[in-house]
């Protein structure tokens, strides 16, 4: 597929992203737990940058679409998140 249709290049935010073989076969991998560190990392960064248009300008003529597209961005902040708070922090906290 090419990749043409990415969040915020002007398609509608509900219409997917086009996709290579390469991120679903990470995807996929990450899935079943058997990805290569290379795969992880694409999947990764195929989900934040692509799938949920993390950084992607979420202006749209419909009021609908700027809100769907805000969803979808809202999951990659979320993800972005995780992958750079304190785990040490966290577990202290959860334990008391």
């Amino acid at each position: 597929m090419s990749s043409a249709n990415k969040p915020g290049l002007g398609a509608a935010p509900y219409i997917p992203v086009d996709y290579l073989a390469a991120d679903a076969a990470a995807i996929q991998a990450l899935m079943i737990g058997e990805a290569e560190p290379e795969q992880q990392k694409r999947a990764l960064a195929f989900i934040i940058n692509n799938i949920a248009g993390t950084y992607q300008f979420n202006y749209y003529p419909s009021e609908r679409d700027t809100a769907f597209a805000l969803g979808r961005t809202f999951v990659g902040q979320q993800i972005v998140k995780l992958t750079k708070v304190n785990v040490s922090t966290l577990r202290s906290d959860e334990n008391g």
